[in-house]
């Protein structure tokens, strides 16, 4: 096993752990909790994670990549291209080409870069089922720029358990604390870290359909709580990131969860 001395994030939302903890208590997410398994066997790990919610693939490049580079990571995660897929005007060969323009340069600078693959988002929520075709190309431009740069990719696409309801939070946008851990499960199974193995692919026990008048107040209820508001911030040209900056912008010692 190859120990990491410097991790750092790139990516938006999902990096930056919304949808594991709340604007008080803080958020967690699948870099924090990679990070942590990292240290559980580098506790000389120090970590950043330059990541910022709604951010796009050009932006995550534009805004993060050069402070990322100058931390002289030997590890680092690039999650990036959701909000440009349910977004208009959706192009899969430019959001990878931001994708790889950051794994090149990550790469080119010694570091270890993982990334993932998309779910279908449409078994998700399924007002966002005509996105199916979107997914497969951003995925298999995923692919081949990963492996034009020796980028490891976690691939959650044909595993049952990305679109199964418990790996997301009731917005739909954000992984649930479940989907986070199953994630950084997979970057440290695919970094053979001490502990590590493929039951994060693994599907979920199965639980009783709900019955059609269920499903139809739940419709209803997310759209008036989480898509109607996304939206109506996507009119006034807004976005959940506005006036953000990044969740831990400097390299630092990993404090494990549950110390003080």
């Amino acid at each position: 096993m190859t120990h990491y001395s410097r991790y750092v994030a790139l990516g938006d939302s999902q990096t930056e752990g919304l949808g594991d903890g709340d604007e008080v208590r803080g958020y967690r997410g699948l870099a924090d909790r990679l990070a942590e398994h990292l240290a559980g066997a580098s506790p000389e790990l120090h970590y950043a994670n330059l990541s910022v919610r709604g951010r796009l693939a050009s932006q995550v490049l534009a805004e993060q990549l050069a402070p990322a580079l100058r931390l002289r990571p030997d590890l680092a995660t690039v999650i990036a291209g959701m909000n440009d897929l349910i977004r208009p005007g959706f192009d899969a060969r430019a959001v990878a080409g931001s994708l790889e323009e950051m794994f090149a340069a990550l790469t080119g600078a010694g570091a270890h870069v993982l990334t993932v693959t998309f779910p279908d988002i449409g078994k998700i929520a399924p007002l966002a089922r005509p996105l199916l075709p979107r997914v497969l190309a951003l995925n298999e431009h995923i692919r081949e720029a990963a492996a034009r740069h020796d980028v490891t990719v976690v691939d959650t696409f044909p595993h049952a358990f990305a679109t199964d309801a418990r790996m997301w939070s009731s917005d739909r946008l954000h992984a649930s604390p479940l989907g986070h851990a199953r994630i950084a499960a997979a970057f440290a199974h695919a970094l053979g870290l001490p502990g590590s193995d493929d039951t994060w692919s693994a599907p979920l026990d199965p639980v009783a359909p709900r019955g059609r008048l269920r499903s139809t107040g739940t419709e209803v209820r997310w759209i008036a709580g989480f898509a109607g508001p996304w939206i109506y911030r996507r009119i006034r040209g807004r976005s959940s990131g506005d006036g953000r900056t990044a969740k831990r912008p400097d390299l630092g010692p990993v404090l494990l969860h549950g110390e003080n």
